[in-house]
């Protein structure tokens, strides 16, 4: 095995290593799209690991993000990259994948804005200011995607960033009682003030109706932009069609089970569980139905 095919092999491995509600990287993809897919995961997810460790003081955290970028520019422009230890695996993959999929740099800028925004923004007064955030955190990863898969089509970016934005606040409802805990609240406070839900009434369970209206509200916000982002899933062909339909039916799924425990994800989170796996894929395979 060559440097780079190691290279490519330690950032599949790294994408098989993190639980995820969405498919990454998965076997329904085309083969020769995985590698490229999942080295654009890798350095992401680092890059969010940075961004996440709560340990470590805020600066620092950013002083990293910072460092990444300056890998990233090296990686765009063909230098060689010393990002230390296993790290310059990811960039010796990525700057091939960016070469050979023409991939532009300003993507993964955006995704690194939004990493750093969330080292230093813990709520968002309104739903603007939250959808720019998933703009920059969860857009650019479908937009990398298509383009990968050689796809470059206006329509299908604006239905694929609908898409990835009902993603990123799909996880944001599901984690709602972990993101509290670690001091973040990313329901917009202008939908809590309409539902009277107040913070001192959070961190007790069950969640009270207040909160309940808000997270409802937000859903069926979310479901919209699932609605208007199904069309991506309908104008790609091939194998990436099963696992755009498996990523839609999958958001939707976490979705109907936030309805199901009355918009509490306090007491239980809602996930995708293994009994769920069939009826998505015969959901999938039966796709016109699923709507």
């Amino acid at each position: 095995m060559n440097a780079l095919d190691a290279a490519y092999a330690a950032c599949e491995r790294l994408a098989g290593e993190h639980y995820e509600n969405f498919p990454v990287a998965s076997r329904v993809l085309p083969a020769r799209l995985r590698p490229h897919v999942a080295a654009v995961y890798a350095f992401a997810r680092i890059a969010d690991d940075f961004a996440d460790e709560g340990t470590i003081p805020a600066d620092e955290r950013l002083r990293r993000l910072e460092a990444w970028h300056g890998h990233l520019l090296d990686c765009a422009a063909g230098r060689p990259t010393h990002a230390g230890d296993a790290h310059d695996a990811v960039f010796l993959a990525l700057g091939h994948t960016m070469a050979t999929c023409e991939l532009p740099a300003t993507l993964f800028e955006d995704l690194l804005s939004a990493f750093a925004q969330d080292v230093t923004v813990h709520r968002y007064e309104t739903w603007d200011a939250l959808l720019d955030y998933c703009r920059r955190s969860a857009n650019p990863v479908g937009r990398l995607v298509l383009r990968i898969a050689g796809y470059r089509s206006d329509e299908l970016d604006q239905g694929s960033d609908r898409l990835c934005s009902a993603l990123q606040l799909t996880n944001f409802w599901q984690d709602f009682a972990r993101d509290w805990g670690a001091g973040r609240l990313y329901l917009p406070r202008e939908e809590a003030d309409r539902a009277g839900a107040r913070e001192d009434a959070l961190g007790t369970t069950p969640l009270a109706p207040e909160w309940r209206d808000a997270v409802e509200a937000a859903v069926c916000r979310t479901r919209m932009l699932f609605r208007e982002g199904r069309s991506v899933c309908d104008g790609v062909t091939g194998r990436l069609r099963y696992e755009l339909r498996l990523t839609w039916l999958g958001g939707t799924r976490i979705l109907d089970r936030l309805a199901e425990c009355h918009f509490d994800p306090w007491q239980h989170r809602p996930a995708i569980r293994a009994r769920d796996v069939p009826g998505l894929a015969f959901r999938a395979l039966t796709w016109p139905l699923a709507g």
